[in-house]
C-alpha cells in the first residue's frame, strides 16, 4: 500500500514523505526482532561477525560448574587481539565468567555482553550462594577486603562497556559488607558505560580524567559509592541510572549502606549533565565535594533520592556557575524497619565550606524529615516553584522547613503544605521570600540582624 501511494504521489515532497515512512516501517520491524534461542527478554543484543568472541580465546562461562576457572587471561588476550587487528569489538556470550584478576579495555575497544538494555536482578530473597545466571554475568573474585587495589575493569580512551552484569559472589549478604576495589574505572576521555548492572559492588563506577564520559542506563545496588566523578575538564554525562538495595536489605548488611553509603559523589567536573537518576537507601544521595582538582558545576534534571538517612543532597562545595537542579524529588527519613538511629534527616544540606550557588526549580521535598533544608556557607541557595510537603516530623520541636543559618537565600513561587514555620532566617543572612502559598498562617521567622525582603506570601488567613 505504501509503495502504491508513493507512485501515485503528485509532488516530489509527497514521494519523499512516503519513502521515508516506508523505510522507517521496515527498519522498525528489523530492529525489534527477538534474539532467538535464549530465555531472556526480547530486547537482547545480537553480535555481528565483526566481533571477536572471548570463548575463542578459552573463556569459560558455565553457570552451574564447580570450582573456579580464571577468565582474566582469556578476556585480556581477546581484547588485545581485537585491538591489534583493528576490529576493536569483543563479544561475551551469555554465561557466568569468573575472574581472579583484572583486565583493561584498550583504546577504542568495545566489550559487549548479551543484554540490549539495562538488566536488573532482585536478589533479596535469594540464598547467599545464588547468583544471576541469565545473560552475560562477570564474577570478580580478586582483592576481597582491599578497596585500594586495581579496579576490576579499567577503561582507556574511547572504550565502551555494555550489555552485562557485574556480580561479586563472595560479597557478604547478611553480615557487614566487605570492601572491594572499584568495579569500573573510566580513566580517559570518551569512555562509555551503557546497559550495565553493577549488582553488588563495594564501589561502582569511578570516572576520573574521563572527559566527555557517558554513563547511561546503569542499574544496581552499590554499597559504599555508586558513581564517583572527578578531574573532568570537559562535559560529562550521566543518564538513566537507578540504584536500589536489590542485593540485600538484611541486617546488619544494610545498616552500613544507610550509615555510610553515597550513591553519587561529585568532585571536579566542568559542566556535568545528569539526567533521570535515582537512589534509594543511602546515607547521602548526591554528595558534592571539593577534591585536590576542584569542584563541580552542572545541570541536574529529573534526579531523585529516597530514604536518604543523612541528606538527599549534601553540598560541601560547588563552582561559581553553580549546581542547577530541576524537577528533583527528594525524601529524607529513617525508620526502625531500616535502621535505628538518632541522625536528623534533611533533604538539602549546604555546608559551611560551600561558596557557590545551589538552585532548585520545580522540585519536591517530602518524607518525615527534620527539615527540608539546612543552609550554611557563603553561597546563595534558591528554591523556585518548589513543593515542601513534610518537615519537623522527627523531633517536633517547631523547626522550619528551611533553616538559613549562613549565606543568602531566595524562596519564591513555592508551596508549603503544613501549618508550621516555613522559613527561619538567622542573623546576617540575606534573604528574599516572596510569592509563596502556605497552609495556615504565614510563619517566616527572622533574626533582627538578618537582611530580609518578603512579600506577597499568602496563607489561609486574610
Amino acid at each position: 500500500l505504501l509503495q502504491f501511494l508513493y507512485f501515485i504521489g503528485t509532488t516530489k515532497m509527497l514521494k519523499s514523505c512516503f519513502l521515508a515512512l516506508l523505510l522507517s516501517t521496515c527498519a522498525y520491524g528489523r530492529r525489534h526482532t527477538p534474539f532467538k534461542g535464549l530465555s531472556m527478554p526480547k530486547k537482547v543484543f545480537t553480535p555481528s561477525s565483526e566481533y571477536f568472541l572471548v570463548t575463542d580465546y578459552g573463556a569459560q562461562g558455565a553457570c552451574n560448574g564447580t570450582g573456579v576457572f580464571d577468565n582474566t587471561a582469556a578476556f585480556q588476550n581477546c581484547i588485545n587481539d581485537a585491538k591489534a587487528h583493528g576490529a576493536a569489538k569483543v563479544y561475551v556470550p551469555p554465561g557466568c565468567y569468573q575472574f581472579k584478576g583484572e583486565f583493561v579495555l584498550l583504546p577504542g575497544v568495545e566489550l559487549a555482553g548479551s543484554y540490549g538494555y539495562a538488566p536488573s536482578h532482585d536478589m533479596r530473597q535469594a540464598s547467599p550462594d545464588q547468583q544471576p545466571t541469565d545473560g552475560t554475568v562477570l564474577l570478580p573474585l580478586a582483592n576481597r577486603g582491599n578497596d585500594s587495589a586495581t579496579p576490576f575493569i579499567t577503561m582507556q580512551l574511547d572504550s565502551t562497556l555494555r550489555g552485562l552484569v557485574i556480580y561479586y559472589p563472595e560479597q557478604e549478604k547478611v553480615n557487614t559488607p566487605v570492601p572491594y576495589p572499584y568495579s569500573i574505572y573510566m580513566m580517559e576521555a570518551n569512555t562509555m558505560v551503557q546497559d550495565v548492572e553493577i549488582l553488588n559492588p563495594w564501589n561502582g563506577i569511578q570516572a576520573v580524567q574521563a572527559h566527555r564520559h557517558m554513563i547511561s542506563r546503569v542499574q544496581g545496588a552499590p554499597i559504599n559509592i555508586g558513581v564517583l566523578i572527578d578531574s573532568t575538564y570537559d562535559i560529562g554525562r550521566i543518564e538513566d541510572v537507578h540504584f536500589n538495595p536489590w542485593f540485600s536489605n538484611a541486617h546488619p548488611f544494610i545498616e552500613y549502606q544507610l550509615t555510610y553509603g553515597r550513591a553519587f559523589v561529585m568532585g571536579r567536573s566542568d559542566w556535568e549533565y545528569v539526567f533521570n537518576t535515582f537512589a534509594f537507601g543511602y546515607a547521602v544521595g548526591y554528595h558534592f565535594v571539593e577534591t585536590p582538582t576542584g569542584t563541580m558545576n552542572g545541570n541536574f534534571l529529573g534526579i531523585g533520592a529516597d530514604l536518604a538517612i543523612n541528606a538527599s543532597v549534601l553540598v560541601d562545595a560547588s563552582q561559581a556557575p553553580g549546581l542547577l537542579i530541576t524537577n528533583g524529588e527528594f525524601t529524607a527519613f529513617h525508620s526502625s524497619q531500616w535502621i535505628n538511629t538518632t541522625q536528623e534527616s534533611t533533604q538539602v544540606v549546604v555546608s559551611s565550606t560551600n561558596t557557590g550557588p545551589v538552585k532548585f526549580v520545580d522540585s519536591s521535598f517530602w518524607g518525615p524529615s527534620s527539615q527540608n533544608a539546612l543552609l550554611y556557607g557563603k553561597g546563595t541557595t534558591s528554591f523556585s516553584s518548589c513543593q515542601f510537603v513534610e518537615w519537623d516530623e522527627q523531633k517536633g520541636d517547631g523547626r522550619a522547613a528551611i533553616q538559613a543559618r549562613e549565606g543568602a537565600l531566595i524562596v519564591d513561587s513555592s508551596v508549603f503544605h503544613q501549618d508550621k514555620v516555613q522559613v527561619n532566617i538567622s542573623a546576617h543572612v540575606k534573604a528574599v521570600v516572596s510569592s509563596n502559598v502556605v497552609t495556615g498562617k504565614v510563619r517566616i521567622v527572622q533574626d533582627p540582624a538578618a537582611n530580609v525582603a518578603q512579600g506577597l506570601n499568602v496563607g489561609d488567613e486574610l
